[in-house]
């Protein structure tokens, strides 16, 4: 079986099963009162097509009913070289699991969600859809993409997203956050939920002497003495920056979670979700 399917099957019973019915969920569900109607916009359920109205004015209308929460999930992966790492597992691997369980819930609460690909660039992986079709194209997009020699350019995320997400979105970020990045342009119009993914060895390196290691970002290699004296530098910078980007987090109100590769993406997620 294909890793793509693994993944698949695997979260979509985590979402659709019925024993975990009572999954906790950041999405909630929609009202019943009809209130008006609209024009249909891309990914709108067909269902709600009000066919008369369609017919005498010659455009798509849908029905609107009231307390309809109309919410958009955007599901933003920012994939760089940093993710074809891991002890057991790739952290790009979980972060497909992760797109694949965010997509499903959308999906089963009849939410609108699309998916995009970051690095220097903001890439459409998915446009807003409520189709369950979708969700396997997200993920697949995420597993082949090739992120070896990408580098995220932290600096201009903020504004990318801003100028090309118009509507009020609840946006999930996705990646390793080792890069700077500054939220409140974004926090100001959006909801932001920051997913971090890890492979524990990256925050606690072991004593390895001299070695040469090769970085994926750069594609180049070098030299390095990973002493005790340079692993405990290296753990006392990744701390400070990690307590500094929480620190942003908590002033623009961003909700955040951090997942290990070798824990269950559904459960932290599931613990953020009862939090928020």
């Amino acid at each position: 079986m294909s890793k793509l399917k693994k993944i698949l099957i695997k979260t979509r019973r985590q979402i659709f099963s019925e024993i975990a019915g009572n999954n906790p969920s950041v999405f909630e569900g929609e009202g019943f009162d009809f209130s008006q109607l609209r024009e249909y916009n891309y990914g709108d359920d067909i269902r709600r097509i009000d066919w008369n109205t369609t017919a005498k004015l010659q455009k798509p209308y849908v029905k609107v009913f009231n307390e309809e929460r109309e919410l958009n999930i955007v599901i933003l992966s920012m994939l760089n070289g940093n993710l074809f790492f891991g002890q057991k597992i790739f952290k790009q691997d979980i972060m497909a699991e992760i797109v694949a369980i965010l997509a499903y819930s959308a999906v089963k609460n009849s939410d609108r969600f699309s998916s995009y690909i970051y690095n220097d660039d903001l890439i459409c992986s998915t446009p807003p859809s409520k189709n369950i079709h979708s969700v396997q194209k997200a993920v697949s997009q995420i597993l082949e993409y090739p992120v070896i020699g990408k580098k995220i350019d932290a600096q201009n995320l903020a504004k990318k997203v801003y100028d090309t997400i118009k509507r009020r979105s609840i946006i999930f970020i996705i990646g390793d956050f080792f890069d700077d990045f500054d939220f409140r342009l974004l926090a100001k119009k959006h909801e932001i939920i920051a997913v971090l993914v890890r492979d524990r060895l990256e925050e606690s390196p072991k004593e390895m002497g001299a070695i040469n290691l090769f970085d994926p970002q750069s594609m180049k290699s070098s030299f390095l003495q990973i002493d005790k004296s340079a692993i405990e530098r290296y753990i006392g910078e990744i701390r400070e920056k990690d307590a500094a980007l929480f620190r942003n987090f908590r002033k623009n109100r961003i909700n955040y979670t951090k997942i290990y590769a070798d824990e269950n993406p559904f459960v932290k997620l599931s613990k953020l979700f009862l939090r928020r």
